[in-house]
């Protein structure tokens, strides 16, 4: 198995976090590097757009030097701007060791699934630059690969992952 870094996008509640654990239960040593995580120690709670902008720069940092130790990461984050993906992959600057993958979902999906009521307060104006309500995600172009969550089942998904991940001989 060679080391990577799964670049996991998509709005929030979308599954990004669900299918990194679901596949942890089969790829030894997978770090996941959680959005949510990481801003309580990681980053301020700055959620406007150079805030965000600086944490997805300091998670790639991390993901890179967890890169070059050898060990397997996934990196669940919105990562709501191209800029912000096409900076993760620079700094990362890994070739096929990199992959962008967009957990794709309808905001009504995600809000369905949404349990902490981050979607309601956001509606409400309780949070303010929300990603898919008052604040933009735009959605990647060329992913390296495209999960449906709103289509597919966890277990498929993973699937798929890991599929993906022994074409490209990581693992």
């Amino acid at each position: 198995m060679k080391p990577f870094v799964l670049w996991m996008t998509g709005l929030p509640c979308s599954g990004k976090t669900t299918i990194v654990r679901e596949l942890q239960k089969d790829i030894p040593n997978l770090a996941m590097l959680d959005g949510d995580e990481l801003r309580e120690w990681f980053s301020p709670k700055d959620f406007s757009k150079a805030g965000r902008d600086e944490h997805n720069k300091r998670v790639a940092h991390l993901a890179k030097l967890l890169l070059k130790h050898g060990v397997p990461s996934a990196v669940s984050l919105v990562s709501p701007y191209k800029e912000n993906r096409d900076s993760a992959r620079d700094i990362i600057n890994s070739g096929d060791q990199f992959a962008e993958c967009y957990v794709k979902c309808s905001v009504e999906k995600c809000e369905q699934r949404d349990v902490k009521g981050m979607y309601a307060k956001a509606r409400k104006g309780e949070i303010k630059g929300f990603t898919g309500i008052d604040d933009p995600y735009e959605a990647p172009q060329n992913p390296d690969l495209l999960i449906d969550t709103e289509n597919e089942s966890l277990t498929d998904s993973a699937k798929k992952v890991k599929e993906f991940l022994k074409k490209r001989n990581l693992i």
